[in-house]
């Protein structure tokens, strides 16, 4: 697959709630990052830590709102494995039918068919929005800051 379909199988699979499928379009070891979280940017760094993340953090979403990409633009680079990709994810809270948008920039490396390395940036407080979490992240934001292990 050339990384163009994978993003595509990426994003709808996300939208589709597939998530026992999704970590089959990654590498045994790969490196993902999503540098705008509010909680921390906390890198996945193989298949398996993928399969926790979609398996747990996908249903949790998908519960609250629906959504599918939308406005996909796919834009390719001077290096073939390389893709910056422009799109949103488009939906509804479950709870209220109230519609939401959620701005996102996937930038993309896939080598041999699969994602070795991606930057998920994501509106993620839109999301948190369209979650009904505000409250949750500003509890959160006031917590003390915890110092890094001394190594």
């Amino acid at each position: 697959m050339t990384p163009e379909e994978v993003f595509l199988k990426l994003v709808h699979g996300v939208a589709d709630r597939d998530f026992a499928v999704l970590p089959e379009l990654y590498a045994e070891q790969t490196d993902v990052r999503h540098p705008m979280n509010p909680y921390g940017d906390h890198p996945l760094l193989s298949k398996a830590a993928l399969a926790e993340h979609f398996g747990v953090t996908g249903p949790r979403v998908t519960e609250v709102v629906r959504f599918q990409p939308a406005n996909l633009r796919v834009h390719q680079t001077a290096d073939p494995e390389v893709i910056v990709a422009e799109f949103e994810y488009a939906g509804t809270v479950v709870a209220t039918d109230e519609p939401f948008s959620v701005p996102a920039i996937f930038v993309l490396r896939v080598r041999d068919g699969l994602i070795v390395e991606s930057r998920d940036y994501i509106d993620h407080l839109a999301m948190i929005r369209a979650r009904g979490q505000v409250e949750e992240l500003i509890s959160h934001l006031r917590e003390p800051a915890t110092a890094p292990a001394a190594s």
